[in-house]
């Protein structure tokens, strides 16, 4: 399989080229890498994931790189295995020139599949390879020309803090607003007949009299004010 491109970059062929040899700045922009671990200036270890049709496989190897020109270029060799998946073994010439205040970079591709991945047939490998490098490129660009999206910030949106009587009522029960039972004015009530019974055994039948008429009006009072919550006057 053979494939060529170009890309411009907008960065100068000096920073392209530090990128091109930077482990971190490679294995965010190589799709499905996990990792890429630099062995010496010009070997790499690495690992990755790729899925071509049905077949996925996480695929190891090493990379080399040879013909050194910076900041002109190098060619880049690599190879690993995806056990029974199969087998991809490649080099890529990648070439920089200026272009104005930016960079165009040339590759040239010759990658070559075994294994089962292998059988799947020639324009689907093609098609698989040019979308990877399409991500590739793509998120090179953004990285070393500055035009990663960054994540917005979390702003928290102001709450209004609520009023004290607010937050009171939503805390007090609402026994009145759910039917609950009145009891206030159910104590009054006993209170009142527990007077009533006393008053017709004792003596000082003026006292109790005042007494119970107390009681009545403040069962009546309580049985005002029960039902109007009730009722759901304000």
């Amino acid at each position: 399989m053979e494939m060529a491109g170009e890309r411009r970059i907008a960065a100068t062929p000096q920073r392209v080229w530090e990128a091109l040899n930077d482990p971190e700045v490679l294995r965010a922009c190589i799709p499905g890498c996990q990792s890429l671990e630099k062995e010496a200036d010009d070997r790499f270890n690495a690992v990755a994931e790729v899925k071509i049709g049905p077949i996925g496989a996480r695929f190891k190897g090493a990379v080399a790189l040879s013909d050194l020109d910076p900041p002109n270029g190098y060619t880049i060799s690599g190879q690993g295995s995806g056990g029974v998946a199969g087998n991809a073994k490649g080099t890529a010439k990648v070439r920089l020139s200026a272009d104005g205040a930016g960079t165009l970079l040339a590759y040239q591709v010759d990658a070559q599949v075994g294994g089962r991945m292998a059988q799947l047939g020639g324009p689907l490998i093609d098609a698989t390879a040019k979308n990877l490098a399409e991500k590739f490129f793509t998120k090179f660009g953004e990285v070393v020309g500055g035009e990663a999206p960054v994540a917005a910030p979390v702003v928290a949106t102001p709450v209004a803090a609520a009023p004290v009587a607010t937050v009171a009522q939503a805390a007090a029960p609402q026994a009145t607003q759910s039917g609950g039972f009145p009891w206030a004015w159910a104590i009054a009530l006993g209170l009142a007949i527990v007077a009533g019974f006393l008053l017709g055994r004792s003596e000082a039948a003026d006292w109790w009299v005042v007494a119970v008429a107390l009681l009545a009006l403040v069962a009546a009072g309580a049985g005002y004010d029960a039902g109007r919550r009730s009722g759901g006057r304000p």
